[in-house]
């Protein structure tokens, strides 16, 4: 895997690649909090594919410049700034969790240069139409929500005290800190590979503050700058039912709401599970449409 670092006029971002650089493209746009840095079995998966794989660290997350005010809808120029650094035309692309709607928005605003894209666990728009936003999510995302619903003064000390826990916990720490948030079935995959991952991410997103965290959490809340109906190209929503970060309801309001929209909703999935279980899956039928 190489990294390194696009400017995006005065700024930068920090991108991860691997892969044939000839290879079909996939982009991958990751949670929040979190980084770019690809869990090890996605490597082997588009590996066994010839495909090439590449991610970004959101402004204000590791070494990205911050971007404070960003809106979702913002994601989709970066996104074209990076392929185009890399000398991609068209690829496909996927996020999960608070990286869905990022993936969302390069569907909707990138045109034909998206062949197609996915939703993985991801959240849906604040002021979606007939979605109990907050309905089924562990307390400690509600807690978060409300403390940036009350103002930035509020959310900024919340997130620096708990990055500072997080960034030096390790896996079954972080579960014990968001104990409302693990269903049974993430709980199980977190004692694995991925909750060693995770921890490596938290450690890397937080190396220059919480800016990223906070900008995230901000736009999820304000209007995303697309309409997601508009969405044509070729869309998947993926959702575990036992999801308690983004609730099922989020994935099932999407896949209503962009017209001709394929959805896995599965019960015996949860929110981690998707990214141990169904990557490849994604892959393949992202692949299919390039």
């Amino acid at each position: 895997m190489a990294t390194r670092h696009v400017k995006v006029g005065d700024r930068s971002l920090t991108v991860h690649e691997h892969g044939p650089p000839d290879g079909p493209a996939i982009l991958y746009h990751h949670g929040s909090p979190s980084t770019g840095l690809p869990f090890s079995p996605w490597l082997d998966d588009v590996a066994r594919r010839g495909a090439r794989l590449v991610s970004y660290d959101r402004p204000g997350y590791g070494e990205s410049t911050p971007v404070r005010g960003r809106k979702v809808a913002d994601a989709a120029a970066d996104s074209a700034a990076i392929m185009d650094a890399l000398g991609v035309e068209r690829f496909v692309t996927w996020g999960v969790s608070g990286g869905g709607p990022h993936s969302l928005a390069c569907a909707a605003l990138l045109g034909d240069r998206v062949a197609a894209a996915a939703s993985l666990g991801g959240v849906a728009p604040f002021d979606a139409p007939g979605l109990n936003y907050f309905r089924g999510m562990g307390d400690e995302n509600l807690a978060e929500f409300g403390l940036t619903m009350a103002g930035r003064e509020y959310i900024e000390p919340f997130s620096d005290r708990v990055a500072a826990e997080m960034a030096s916990a390790q896996p079954d720490q972080i579960v014990e800190s968001m104990v409302t948030l693990v269903s049974p079935v993430d709980r199980e995959v977190l004692d694995g590979a991925i909750g060693e991952w995770w921890s490596e991410c938290l450690q890397v997103a937080f190396t220059n503050g919480t800016a990223g965290w906070v900008d995230d959490d901000f736009a999820f809340l304000w209007p995303f700058g697309f309409d997601v109906a508009a969405i044509s190209v070729p869309m998947l929503i993926v959702h575990g039912v036992q999801d308690r970060f983004v609730p099922v309801d989020h994935g099932r309001w999407l896949a209503g709401a962009i017209t001709g929209a394929e959805a896995w909703i599965d019960d015996d999935e949860g929110h981690l599970t998707l990214l141990v279980n169904r990557v490849g899956d994604v892959h393949d039928w992202l692949l299919s449409h390039l």
